[in-house]
């Protein structure tokens, strides 16, 4: 009966030092935390305000879980999905929306290689998401809507500039 129990033992605890392995792994991938997330939004809005532009801001993971949302006072409320959407879209396909639009559209107008992508529920192939990496790693994206593309691309910048420091 002892050895049995012996290595029921030595299984528990082998099972136990690899789940506490992964759960350490897990802990260690950096991650946008709900803090970062404000800071962004912050940065973002102090540019549109600057400018005058009416913004809404979303930040999401990189599973493209919304982690903040933000509607600027009198921001196009058709401009909610579509902020989403970009944030979501360059989360899934970690790249600028901007190079999404020229996937699908091409660049000055002459088509794109694969002009199905815009009839992909969620994609949006236009300015204004980008990813948040730390290096190679994706680890969200955020998504602006209610300016210009160009314009929502460069507050979008801004919220990643904000938090460069700690991308690192």
């Amino acid at each position: 009966m002892l050895p049995r129990a012996a290595y029921a033992l030595s299984a528990w605890l082998l099972l136990s030092a690899g789940l506490t392995t992964s759960t350490l792994a897990l802990d260690m991938r950096p991650t946008v935390s709900l803090e970062l997330a404000k800071r962004m939004a912050d940065a973002c809005e102090a540019k549109a305000t600057q400018e005058g532009w009416k913004l809404n801001i979303a930040v999401v993971d990189a599973g493209a879980n919304l982690i903040l949302f933000r509607r600027m006072p009198d921001a196009y409320l058709g401009s909610i999905d579509i902020a989403l959407n970009k944030a979501r879209s360059s989360a899934r396909l970690p790249f600028p929306t901007r190079r999404l639009a020229d996937i699908v559209y091409g660049q000055d107008g002459k088509g794109g290689r694969t002009p199905g992508l815009a009839h992909v529920d969620g994609l949006t192939a236009f300015p204004g998401g980008l990813p948040i990496k730390v290096g190679d790693t994706l680890v969200g994206a955020i998504g602006i809507s209610g300016a210009t593309g160009d314009q929502d691309e460069e507050c979008a910048q801004a919220a990643i500039e904000a938090i460069a420091d700690e991308l690192k």
